[in-house]
């Protein structure tokens, strides 16, 4: 049974797919119609190789391979006679494969923000494909090349990288349009401007007579200005579409005799200098999109931690109010059945007991309504934070301490909702309850409810008369673990300085 297959022969299933069959066509006129364009110096066959292998699913690469090697056989059978058949095979076989495992190697990073795994990818890539090149030309023709090794090992190099840093870059932009954030309308001109910018300092090289080499090395290198304000503006994606476009720019400019192998010392150096800036360029950009989308991520989870504490802190509220009302609904039917209990005592002649029991049913029920307003200051919802701070059973609780001076109340709380209002009203209520506690002297309350920065909100400060007197430490410590958290919650603060302690309460933003 082990040896059936050795009997029986395996069998292979094969699927072409027209689609396939039309991408390696559209991969090896691409490679051909850019060849035709490229420069030892500046090679974009390349760029297109790394492109279209990030674009297309690695399922397909195997069309990929059969348009390389559609492209390579028509550049090099022209050549066979005179370098011989071995490079023409041996130097095409092996290119993408490898190529195509750097990619794969390289695939698991995509998915992150950061595009350092492209730079990276870039350098690997050209590198290989430099020395896979020249060794196989080294190796395989009868005659080896005149230039040697490591003297023209730098310049394909090169090329090689500038021609990935051309293409490539574009093609990430493809793929990952959908998780590209929409453009601030605040950029929008200034980026178009500087894409502007960046094509009128291209394009002037071409148009007009430049009469010395560094007035021309100039012009290219002030190109780099744009397209660090695109970078700034707008992280690696910013990066991007600048790097190609210079790098085309810069090419444009190049002088060719046309022949394979055709170089330029003086662009040459300005090729190293965009180089090295591109790729900084494109590692800056990276980080800019990473710190970018922690800001986001940690401002969508601070307002998702804000919504959650202001929910909670309803719901809260919202128990205790409906618990009020209960109580407050008990005192009630209490009352009605004393004062029926009493008018039945005085229709019986008992009037001076039905006059004693009505005080006591007046005296204990406006005691137990300021009670229940400790619970919950339903007058809130009404007359809005001030008034219910002087009108409630706070108040009079206060006011038996003899040490809370008058308040010091501006501002309309009422333009506030009543959710932060509750907020204030019950860190203010613990703040007081902290000083009564903890510090000796009169205690002074100050509220100021207004706008600040375009947003609506209160400042609360609770204070100690005496100037020169410091909070003790117990003090500082319970304010920030009793307050901190309702003021979070309306992305406010708590901040005790000297004799006082200050909170801030703020209302959500709009959108």
């Amino acid at each position: 049974m082990k040896l059936d297959w050795w009997r029986d022969g395996l069998r292979l299933d094969f699927r072409i797919r027209p689609m396939g069959i039309a991408l390696s066509a559209l991969y090896a006129i691409t490679c051909l119609a850019v060849r035709d364009v490229s420069l030892d110096q500046f090679h974009l066959p390349a760029g297109i190789r790394i492109a279209a292998l990030l674009l297309v699913p690695p399922r397909l690469w195997i069309y990929l391979a059969l348009g390389e090697y559609a492209y390579l056989a028509w550049v090099r059978y022209p050549l066979v006679e005179e370098f011989g058949l071995a490079w023409a095979t041996v130097g095409s076989a092996i290119l993408i494969p490898l190529v195509a495992v750097a990619v794969r190697l390289h695939m698991p990073s995509m998915k992150s923000q950061q595009v350092y795994w492209l730079l990276s990818l870039a350098a690997c890539s050209a590198v290989l494909i430099a020395v896979i090149r020249l060794s196989t030309m080294h190796l395989l023709w009868p005659e080896p090349p005149e230039e040697r090794f490591l003297a023209s090992i730098g310049r394909h190099v090169l090329g090689d990288y500038i021609g990935i840093l051309t293409v490539a870059p574009l093609a990430l932009l493809w793929v990952k349009r959908h998780e590209q954030p929409m453009l601030d309308r605040t950029l929008l001109w200034p980026s178009v401007s500087s894409v502007l910018v960046l094509v009128a300092l291209g394009a002037a090289p071409t148009y007009f007579t430049i009469g010395s080499v560094a007035i021309k090395t100039a012009i290219q290198l002030m190109m780099l200005a744009p397209v660090i304000a695109l970078t700034c503006m707008h992280g690696w994606r910013g990066a991007a579409i600048g790097v190609p476009l210079i790098n085309l720019a810069v090419h444009l400019t190049t002088p060719s005799t046309g022949l394979p192998g055709s170089f330029d010392a003086a662009t040459f150096k300005t090729q190293q200098i965009i180089a090295a800036t591109g790729t900084a360029l494109l590692a800056l950009g990276s980080r800019i999109t990473q710190l970018y989308y922690h800001h986001v991520h940690g401002r969508l989870d601070r307002s998702e931690a804000m919504s959650l504490t202001r929910s909670a802190q309803m719901a809260s509220e919202m128990n205790l109010r409906a618990r009020a009302l209960d109580i407050r609904g008990l005192s009630d039917n209490l009352d009605r059945a004393l004062s029926d209990h009493a008018d039945w005592l005085r229709n019986h002649g008992h009037d001076k007991l039905a006059n004693s029991l009505l005080k006591t049913t007046v005296l204990h029920s406006r005691k137990f309504r300021e009670q229940v307003t400790m619970v919950y200051p339903t007058s809130l919802e009404h007359v809005g934070l001030y008034l219910a701070l002087q009108i409630g059973g706070i108040s009079e609780a206060w006011s038996t301490t003899n040490r809370l001076l008058e308040h010091r109340l501006t501002g309309d709380p009422c333009q506030l909702s009543v959710g932060l209002q509750l907020a204030a009203y019950r860190t203010l209520t613990e703040a007081v309850a902290l000083l009564l506690r903890n510090e000796p002297g009169q205690i002074q309350i100050r509220a100021r409810s207004g706008t600040l920065k375009k947003q609506k909100g209160i400042m609360v400060s609770i204070s100690v008369q005496n100037s020169s007197q410091t909070l003790s430490a117990t003090t500082l410590t319970q304010a920030v673990e009793r307050l901190a958290g309702r003021t979070i919650g309306y992305g406010g603060s708590v901040e005790c300085r000297h004799n006082r302690i200050r909170m801030l309460l703020l209302e959500e933003r709009a959108g």
